[in-house]
């Protein structure tokens, strides 16, 4: 108990003699600056005109920082509102938001009785709906990694799923790309194969209808486009 005391009574006689140094310090600090102060104000008050411009300079990139990052989220809210994402945003959703998305885009463009049927059970088809002209479709929707490709089963899957629920038009969405034989069986039966380049391109604003004048062509990056020349070039086809 005694030593617990003298340990307080210690600390406490150390506080009271730092607490006396800092004051020694100030006051020897004021002394002199009263004595030369005709000698210091002018580096005095270069400090302080310095620290206001500095200060003042903060402020404007920190505040100029604030409006861009507001600014940025503004514009992004207003795109998601539009049923856009960036096809980075797109590559980490979850099977069934990608599905949603799909969805929000036909009903974007005009599309009726969109719904998302997509699960355990769905007969092939993720997405049914109406096109604006009334032709039943049926959709199957693929959120793979963009280094993998889409297989020609599961395209023939899609033309299975067309005919069982008597769809007019059947309509592949994926993240990634088709190999040349899906993406022949596509377009061989009519189906609208929609690649990632598509995707990206419906994604920010292209209509639906639209892509299907385009059905079979540009997918891919860089590599997979000089692939797709060198197969079709020869063809003529564009």
């Amino acid at each position: 108990m005694a030593t617990r005391k003298g340990r307080r009574s210690a600390a406490r006689r150390r506080r009271q003699a730092l607490q006396q140094a800092a004051f020694g310090c100030g006051a020897l600090l004021l002394v002199l600056l009263v004595v030369f102060w005709s000698a210091i104000w002018p580096y005095v008050l270069g400090v302080v005109v310095l620290g206001a411009v500095g200060t003042s300079a903060w402020w404007l990139w920190r505040t100029d920082r604030l409006v861009r990052s507001r600014d940025r989220a503004w514009r992004h809210g207003e795109e998601v509102k539009a049923g856009r994402r960036t096809l980075a945003e797109v590559d980490v959703m979850s099977g069934t938001e990608f599905e949603e998305l799909v969805a929000a885009l036909c009903r974007r463009d005009g599309c009726k009785e969109i719904r998302r049927v997509g699960g355990s059970g769905d007969n092939g088809a993720d997405v049914r709906g109406r096109l604006p002209d009334g032709r039943t479709m049926v959709i199957q929707c693929k959120r793979y990694a963009p280094s993998r490709a889409i297989a020609s089963h599961e395209v023939r899957d899609l033309r299975g799923a067309q005919a069982h629920f008597d769809a007019d038009v059947a309509i592949f969405v994926t993240t990634t790309r088709f190999s040349r034989q899906a993406e022949d069986f596509a377009v061989n039966n009519g189906i609208l194969a929609i690649h990632r380049n598509h995707l990206g391109l419906w994604n920010n604003g292209a209509c639906l209808e639209a892509l299907i004048s385009v059905n079979g062509a540009g997918q891919g990056d860089a590599t997979h486009l000089r692939r797709w020349k060198r197969t079709y070039g020869k063809r003529g086809e564009t």
